[in-house]
């Protein structure tokens, strides 16, 4: 029989997420605000190494940003739907310019299906979700829309549990030897 193993995430130059980046990962989400040095107290690694993690982790993809998280409903766009789209064929490149161009749209994704286009948009009221819906709808491109309205999120966007859950083993020292 064989034995069926799981692997660690990897980033996107092949190297493994180990223990130490995804401590590291976890203190980034639990302080944002902490600097290299408050990062390797809590840590307990040399500065140094978490600076060096750190560029690893910016420069392979897996850290994006150090923006805020903003609390959508706090600044007053309460109203949030999911949008279907199917569009015209050949009309994906001009529709993605289109859906950049509108505030509300917070992302939009390809997708398989019976939809082509998946959206999240923002409003601060029915009526402006409404305005925004029928932007769509006018859209050339767009031959179909479906929405649906979120009454409440359940499980806000994460990332930390889905990374741990495939945990690599710690990195070795360079010279290490041991079984």
């Amino acid at each position: 029989m064989t034995a069926i193993t799981q692997e660690a995430p990897m980033t996107t130059d092949g190297a493994r997420l180990d223990t130490l980046d995804l401590a590291l990962l976890r203190a980034l989400t639990e302080h944002p605000k902490a600097g290299a040095l408050e990062l390797s107290r809590r840590l307990g690694v040399a500065r140094g190494t978490v600076q060096a993690r750190l560029q690893r982790l910016e420069d392979t993809g897996v850290v994006t940003g150090y923006g805020p998280d903003v609390d959508l409903a706090a600044a007053g766009f309460g109203v949030q739907a999911f949008v279907t789209l199917e569009i015209a064929q050949g009309a994906l490149e001009d529709l993605t310019a289109e859906l950049a161009a509108m505030p509300g749209v917070l992302e939009a994704h390809a997708t398989t299906g019976s939809g082509d286009v998946l959206c999240r948009v923002a409003a601060r009221s029915h009526g402006d979700l409404q305005r925004t819906l029928l932007q769509l709808g006018r859209s050339g491109s767009v031959v179909r829309s479906t929405s649906v309205v979120a009454l409440s999120e359940l499980v806000p966007l994460r990332t930390l549990p889905l990374l741990a859950s495939e945990e690599a083993p710690p990195a070795r020292a360079p010279g290490h030897r041991g079984g």
